[in-house]
């Protein structure tokens, strides 16, 4: 074989036309059939490099950019791949419009672009395939985003492979099978030729040849002449078709564009001033009318001269664009504009009037010296370009006020950038500098330092005396260690000072005395000394701090925020700022709060939770708070007088405390109180404080969930007209008084976890939207006639009790979130005490709910979470092994012993060193939000493919081996643990036990505790231990046993483990209820009757389960001695939409369908999956009289005495069901409708369910055959291949009558010596029917299967 650097093959797909030119010239007849590879030899002046093309028609399908399953590579490319996994295929695209690939089929008239396959190696550079090609470039896309022209040594392959490495792709092999992904496309595109986007080139030039007329008179009469728009100006040659005459420029900013009435398709151009040019442009067509009239109105509504040509992929602007003289502002972000060119950089001296330039984010790699030309540039930004240097040219541009340098590689500056005496702002950050650059010191006019992360180790204020012009400066995540202050002379002029995110112990700015305003979160502060003559504004959260000396006393203090430190004790000046308005200091040691800060007539704002505080002192005097948060401290009681003098309070929060009563509202019956939002959740409250809150006639909000309340007074509810949302959750009532339906305001109501037995009167309330009394003893629900149109989401789960009858659920029908109890069917296995090793409650709360990603998820992004338990496959005996993958900032808790074991790694740049300093490295912008380029906080996440390489959706992978002691696994999102800690998650599960009790009450917690966003629980209970062994006692030794198995086991994704068995389990931050069904964590089995004691199977418990491996022999190869591992059942469901539902009745039945749940459009029908397991050992392979022999004696195995044909068995767990698929290779599962995900099925609700058998298991839903009411059709008659398929009622019945009998199954005999074909498993090609199988075949993952 020759060079791989200089072999590169090519199938080419082309449109129907072009296939059927090349089926008559390889002398195929038609297009539909794929041609047979010919090999043709390379011309003759490429000979020399080796190079060969082999031509072959592809067939493409209705999807943009993907070719059908159907098409296989022949099998020299089949034979060349396989070689190495540095080889591969790239996909090269036409000149076609650049759009992302359509999520639905296209329809025959869509656009296709030209696609061509070309296999080359990781060595392949551009400039070989450009040779190969005949092209003059190849062009690379990535996101659907900028387009950019690749340089000759870039290698396309190789950059795929980089790409799916930086993604979290680690085996080569997996890698080379994702890289020949069509899907891919979306990601990472590669084209042949520039495509051209129509909407793009509209707004960059519009020209063409019109009837124009000069002036408003009729002295002139209309020519033809080249008209065009370009920039801010209007440019009509003097002669047709030319542009070699004169030039006619008519400036449009500020001037008119008006339609013509008199003529058709005519538009006026008028300039602005008192020497205004007219020209009238007549146009051919209605849409160059429109066309021009767009553009033209967007140019004359500007108020100044502005180009924008960001994000269009430039190489160089338009020439045209220099006869716009008028022009001030030009963007140019997000390009790839290059220095030579008629439109090149080095030409944009052409500007005369060119005030400023953006030209970040175009990765030139060099300061152009040419701008250093344009005398006219006050605003000059060059961000993330590359650049390592700056010339000392840049001296000439003596009129630049604003330069940024941002996200570049520069350590220095030369010393002639001093010279610009007029720079007043200098952008710096996210570069290499080491120390703050000398020049500085010249640049008089500059008053903004910014220099947020670089490499500024010491920070010297005696340095900052030289700079007497900087007022402010950003050292923002710099590594800074140290902050000198030797010198005595104060520092007059700083008076900003931002010192986030660096590695500070100590921090003494006492010399800057004119200091406003300071922040240095996210150090290591254990001591903070300010001066305080002007001080206004002080953050100095997540530190270790435990005094804060300011002297002297802030009398312009306003803001302070000291929260998640160790204070024990607030400093005395903290009372005695007379101007303070906000103050935080939750989460520290404090054990009281003084009086005076609490009578402050200045504060409107506290912020004190997470306390030790017992007491509150008594106020001395009517104060104006307005928000005041104590929550989780031990307070017991509040001062009796709290209400009469806090008659400005509109928001309190005394969640988590150890309250018993409230204060009264006021002395009298009339009450002055404002108060609209009240948190008394996990409290010791009792119906009599309930009394209490009459007299807060503004309360919107009411959480008193978890508390002691038996009752809630009928007549008080009634007087809270104004409420909007109540909270009774976690309480001891039995029902909710009538006089709630006076509340004509109230939208939600949350009373879960009670005793209610009778629904509440809610809705008829005209406002209502969210009614939860999930986890009560309901048993009927009685409705008025019709339900409000407002009402979006009804939870009646954990209501064992209750049952709907059909007009109810009709009723129902127009609910977008209704959640119903599944009630599961008792099987046989199940009576007989088969042990669950888990059972889980899912719950969600507020927020936006049903975020899909798509193929938005080039522009969203997600957090995502997936545990997974399993068996580790060396230690098959041992406990079970729980791994986790997360991403983005959602969290997994284990419960060890009572203590929490957190097992995933929040990917948040504030809470990530790691995270930071990579994201850092990559030179991305972090903006004072900590955002990256102010989108995102996360450096890991689903989608925002757009922000790579500073995003990736890699994946952190935890594996913690499971003990006895383990009792239960907590998923939950951001906005959960940021409310909610480790130990309180855990101690609350602990006192409810049951899972979906357990996530709802850390639902109603988090939005107790001021949680305003989506937050969303999974609570799953571990029965880890030996108790839960439900083995039978082996066989006897006299048994026999067949001979031995071979096994292989197939490549496992990277960030899923494989397993011979476990349970996936999935969390999302966007998920809503709906997309979590019940499927995770459930077992299955499949038990197959016996005819005789010899094929009774032993069965095995979850803790001690057989070794089930991907078996290649025949499933019957087992013998008599080999019996299936029986595993534990539980019921599993599966949600699909379905167009049709009558509620569960076909048209013929009188009675609901058992296990059926229906909800409008939406249909839930409960299921049992029933998989395959079998014991396999290693050994010898068996002889081809063996696998003969086996099959006379199958009829002793299966009493139905079915033939089984399958040749092979492929074990896979999904979703907790270990899954033995039987009688097809994985790659034919991959075609399957059925099983068109990897190893699952996608639902509507957006969870995986296993793949399914037809002959083995029930048939999926969606796809099975439907009644014309919208259920099953039974077959005709049944299938000679269908197993039988017992109802649970009739298992043992059944089992005893074929001990005494053989039964009969009518179809045709079995032929024993019919074997299936054998397939290729790496490339899927079809080969000749062999006679045999040989049993040590490995099966490997298909590596171009959902490409090709």
């Amino acid at each position: 074989m020759k060079d791989e650097k200089s072999t590169v093959r090519s199938l080419q797909s082309a449109d129907t036309e072009r296939r059927n030119a090349a089926d008559v010239e390889d002398g195929q007849v038609g297009s539909g059939a794929p041609l047979i590879p010919v090999l043709h030899e390379a011309p003759t002046a490429r000979a020399g490099t080796g190079i060969r093309v082999l031509k072959r028609n592809m067939k493409r399908n209705g999807s943009r950019g993907c070719v059908t399953r159907k098409t296989r590579f022949g099998s020299r490319e089949r034979d060349w791949l396989k070689g190495d996994a540095q080889r591969g295929c790239v996909c090269l695209y036409g000149a076609s419009e650049p759009q992302p690939p359509a999520s639905g089929p296209q329809t025959s008239t869509s656009a296709q672009p030209d696609l061509k396959l070309v296999l080359c190696s990781t060595n392949t550079t551009a400039e070989e395939l450009c040779a190969q090609r005949e092209v003059q470039g190849l062009y690379l896309q990535l996101h659907g985003d900028l387009i950019r022209r690749l340089d000759p040594s870039e290698r396309p392959l190789q950059m795929v492979y980089d790409y799916l490495t930086a993604m979290g792709y680690e085996d080569p092999l997996r890698v080379q099978q994702e890289a020949a992904n069509s899907d891919l496309s979306c990601m990472i595109r590669f084209y042949s030729e520039k495509p051209v986007n129509a909407d793009q080139q509209e707004r960059t030039l519009l020209k063409g040849v019109f009837s124009v007329r000069k002036g408003k008179t009729q002295l002139h009469k209309w020519a033809e002449r080249q008209v065009i728009l370009c920039g801010t100006s209007l440019i009509v040659a003097s002669v047709k078709d030319s542009l070699t005459g004169k030039m006619h420029i008519l400036p449009l900013v500020g001037g008119k564009v008006e339609e013509v009435k008199r003529r058709q398709h005519c538009l006026m151009f008028s300039s602005a001033g008192p020497q205004a040019q007219t020209y009238y442009v007549n146009f051919d067509t209605l849409t160059d009318y429109q066309r021009w009239q767009r553009q033209a109105s967007k140019v004359v509504s500007q108020t100044i001269s502005l180009v924008d040509l960001s994000c269009y992929s430039l190489e160089e602007v338009p020439e045209y664009l220099f006869y716009c003289q008028d022009v001030t502002h030009l963007n140019l972000r997000h390009n790839f504009m290059s220095l030579d060119g008629p439109g090149g950089l080095i030409n944009f001296s052409r500007f005369a009037q060119l005030r400023s330039l953006n030209l970040s984010h175009n990765g030139l790699g060099v300061f152009p010296e040419s701008l250093c030309e344009i005398q006219t540039l006050t605003e000059l930004y060059l961000s993330c370009n590359g650049l390592s240097a700056v010339p000392s040219h840049l001296e000439n541009l003596q009129s630049l006020q604003t330069l940024c340098l941002d996200g570049n590689r520069l350590d220095s500056l030369p010393e002639e950038l001093g010279s610009l005496a007029q720079l007043c702002s200098l952008g710096l950050s996210f570069n290499d500098f080491p120390h703050v650059p000398g020049v500085v010191e010249r640049l008089c006019a500059l008053d903004k330092l910014a220099m947020a992360g670089n490499q500024v180790e010491t920070l010297d204020l005696f340095s900052l005396l030289r700079m007497t012009h900087i007022k402010s400066i950003d050292l923002r995540l710099n590594g800074l260690r140290c902050v000198k202050s030797e010198t005595l002379e104060p520092v007059k002029h700083l008076t900003q000072l931002d010192l986030r995110d660096n590695q500070l112990t100590s921090l003494d700015l006492s010399s800057a005395c004119s200091l406003e305003t300071l922040q240095c979160q996210r150090n290591q502060l254990g001591a903070l000394t300010l001066s305080g003559f002007t001080l206004r504004t002080l953050h100095a959260s997540d530190n270790r701090l435990t005094t804060v000396n300011i002297y002297p006393v802030p009398s312009q203090l306003t803001n302070m925020d000291l929260s998640r430190n160790l204070l024990e004790y607030l400093p005395d000046w903290v009372c005695d700022s007379r101007k303070i308005e906000v103050l935080d200091v939750s989460h520290n040691l404090l054990s009281e709060l003084p009086a005076r800060l609490l009578s402050s007539l200045s504060l409107r704002k506290l912020l004190a939770g997470n306390n030790r505080l017992e007491r509150l002192a008594d106020l001395l005097d009517h104060i104006p708070l307005e928000t005041l948060d104590l929550q989780h401290n031990k307070l017991r009681e509040l001062p009796e007088s709290f209400f009469y003098k806090a008659l400005n309070l509109k928001y309190l929060n005394v969640s988590a405390n150890a309250l018993e009563t409230i204060p009264p509202s006021s002395q009298s019956e009339e009450s002055l109180s404002t108060l609209q939002e009240l948190y008394l959740t996990g409290n010791n409250l009792n119906e009599n404080c309930a009394a209490l809150l009459v007299g807060h006639q503004n309360l919107r909000v009411l959480h008193m969930a978890y508390n002691q309340l038996q009752s809630f007074p009928a007549s008080k509810l009634s007087k809270l007209e104004v409420l909007e949302e109540l909270n009774l959750s976690g309480n001891k009532l039995k029902t909710i008084p009538s006089t709630v339906s006076s509340c004509k305001r109230l939208h939600t109501l949350i009373a879960h976890s009670n005793h209610i037995s009778v629904f509440p009167e809610v809705l008829s309330l005209p406002e209502i939207k969210l009614v939860d009394v999930s986890c009560n003893e309901q048993t009927e629900i009685l409705l008025p006639d019709s339900l409000p149109s407002t009402l979006q989401e009804l939870d009646l789960t954990g209501n064992s009790s209750l049952m709907l009858e059909h007009k109810t659920l009709n009723l129902f029908s127009h609910i977008s979130t209704l959640k119903l109890d599944q009630k599961p069917a008792v099987t046989a296995g199940d009576a007989q005490g088969t042990s669950t090793l888990w059972d889980h409650g899912y719950a969600e709360m507020c927020g936006q709910r049903n975020k899909k990603l798509g193929m938005a998820g080039q522009k969203l992004g997600a957090s995502a979470l997936l545990c997974y338990i399993h068996h580790e496959s060396s230690e098959p005996g041992r406990y079970f092994s729980l791994t986790v993958a997360n991403v983005g900032t959602c969290q997994a808790v284990l419960c060890r012993d009572g203590q929490p074991l957190a097992l995933s790694k929040v990917f948040s740049l504030e809470q990530s060193a790691e995270e930071m300093e990579r994201v850092k490295l990559a030179k991305a912008i972090i903006t004072e939000d900590n955002k990256v380029s102010g989108v995102t906080c996360c450096s890991r996440l689903l989608g925002c493919s757009y922000l790579f390489p500073w995003v990736l959706p890699k994946p952190c992978v935890h594996t913690e081996p499971l003990c006895s002691q383990d009792e239960f696994l907590i998923l939950g999102n951001k906005a959960l643990f940021q409310k909610v800690s480790y130990q309180e998650a855990v101690s609350t599960v602990l006192a409810v036990r049951d899972p979906r009790a357990a996530a709802k009450k850390l639902c109603t917690l988090a939005q107790s505790y001021g949680c305003r966003d989506n937050v969303g629980a999974v609570v799953v209970a571990l029965h880890i231990g030996e108790d839960s062994c439900t083995c039978e006692p082996p066989l006897s030794n006299a048994e026999a046993r067949g001979p031995p198995l071979p096994i292989s086991v197939s490549p496992g994704d990277p960030a899923t483990p494989s397993s011979s068995s476990g349970i996936a389990s999935e969390f999302n931050s966007e998920m809503s209820a709906s997309e979590v069904g019940s499927e995770a964590g459930s077992t299955a089995s499949d038990e197959h009757p016996s005819s005789g004691p010899t094929a009774r199977p032993e069965r095995r418990c979850s803790l001690h389960p057989t070794a089930t491996l991907c078996n290649t022999g025949p499933v019957a190869s087992l013998g008599p001695g080999a019996h299936p591992a029986l595993f534990q059942r539980q019921p599993s469901s599966a949600t699909f939409s379905s167009n049709q539902s009558d509620n569960g009745l076909d048209s013929d039945d009188e009675a609901p369908l058992e296990g059926v749940i229906s909800n409008g459009s939406k249909l839930e029908v409960e299921v049992d999956i029933h998989c395959c397991a079998f014991q396999l050992r290693s050994g010898p392979p068996e002889s081809p009289k063996d696998l003969d022999g086996r099959h006379d004696s199958r009829g002793s195995d299966y009493p139905n005495s079915k033939m089984r044909r399958q040749n092979s068995v492929v074990v896979s767990a999904t979703n907790g069901c270990l899954l033995a698929v039987c009688g097809r290779e994985i790659s034919d599962l991959k075609k399957s409708p059925s099983t068109s995900s990897l190893f699952g099925k996608k639902q509507s609700n957006g969870s995986i369910v296993a793949l399914e058998d037809s002959h083995n298991i029930i048939e999926v839903a969606l796809e099975a055959p439907k009644k014309k009411s919208g259920y099953f059709a039974a077959p005709a008659q049944q299938d000679p291949e269908d197993q039988l398929i017992i109802p649970p009622s009739l298992e043992q019945d059944v089992r005893e009558q074929l001990r005494g009998q053989s039964p009969v199954v009518p179809g045709p005999p079995p032929a024993p010596s019919t074997l299936p074909s054998a397939r290729d498993p790496n490339w899927d090609h079809p080969q000749p029917t062999v006679p045999r199988l040989h049993p040590t075949t490995v099966l490997q993952q298909d590596v171009y299967d959902t490409a090709l």
